[in-house]
């Protein structure tokens, strides 16, 4: 399939079943958490989700190679993606999937303030500017409309730690001679890192096993197959077959359906504070994304 020049009907129902996916995890890693510690559900995950990825790899003949500049790349992105989704579990621990799904769909805010001083074509505009304010306000608002006591505020901390270090991954991966390496090289250096540094901190913290539940595997392999498996690395094709600014438009529904999600299968409460935050860190993302037309 040759590049598009604009998003059409299958990258638009691609990208909503995506941003529909990573609404969606969160909420499993809520549920899975109840049977099994947050660090060990984010290393089992990352451990499991390497075979599908390497399988697809193959099949799809992507080229696998660690002598192409990038090992000493990746391996920093893969404890970085360690960091990341230790921070995130252990956030949806502490915290609402509501709250959390607002809080970490953020990344593009950090994202766009660390690309301003580190990639010269990419600097914050006033319309990206007046984005990032929006968006920020909606962050001060989810945090200071907070009724969960004072975990919540530990959970609001490390989430947005993990959206700014999910910004940082997406640096390295693009700044650095990791950008040799194909998409699921990429991912497979996350993966694959990421589930030696998680499986024996989970060890160290203990507590590992909670009340665990045959159904806790069943949703623990669903993340790792389809959620990561396809989800991600179909965000990846998408990104490769489609202008990235039009993908960014899109980024908004990720957290919208955690929020939905949330709600629907948990029975979360969703205040006017989360839904004005969640409102203005949506509107926040698309004007940090919009380009001005060229004249």
């Amino acid at each position: 399939m040759a590049p598009k020049d604009k998003m059409d009907t299958l990258g638009c129902s691609l990208l909503v079943a995506v941003s529909l996916l990573l609404g969606l995890n969160q909420v499993l890693v809520k549920i899975v958490s109840e049977g099994m510690h947050p660090a060990l559900q984010a290393g089992l995950r990352s451990g499991f989700a390497i075979f599908p990825v390497f399988v697809l790899a193959l099949f799809l003949k992507r080229k696998l190679s660690i002598t192409d500049g990038s090992l000493p790349w990746g391996i920093i992105a893969g404890v970085l993606f360690a960091i990341e989704f230790l921070l995130l579990f252990f956030a949806l621990d502490y915290s609402s999937v509501a709250r959390v799904s607002v809080l970490f769909y953020t990344m593009p805010v950090w994202m766009t303030i660390a690309a301003h001083f580190l990639i010269p074509t990419e600097k914050i505009t006033m319309l990206r500017a007046g984005g990032l304010v929006v968006a920020t306000a909606g962050v001060a608002i989810a945090m200071l409309g907070r009724n969960e006591g004072e975990n919540a505020l530990i959970g609001d901390i490390f989430c947005i730690a993990a959206a700014m270090i999910w910004a940082a991954i997406g640096l390295v991966a693009r700044l650095t001679p990791m950008n040799r390496s194909a998409p699921e090289m990429q991912l497979l250096y996350q993966l694959v890192v990421s589930a030696f540094v998680l499986l024996p901190v989970s060890y160290l913290i203990g507590d590992q096993i909670r009340e665990l539940r045959p159904e806790h595997w069943g949703i623990l392999a669903f993340q790792s197959i389809v959620v990561v498996g396809f989800g991600i690395l179909t965000w990846f094709w998408i990104l490769s077959k489609y202008p990235a600014s039009d993908m960014a438009s899109f980024g908004f529904l990720a957290p919208v359906f955690g929020v939905i999600l949330g709600w629907l299968i948990l029975d979360e409460e969703v205040s006017s504070w989360i839904v004005a935050a969640l409102f203005m860190v949506s509107i926040g993302i698309v004007l940090i994304n919009r380009k001005p037309k060229a004249k």
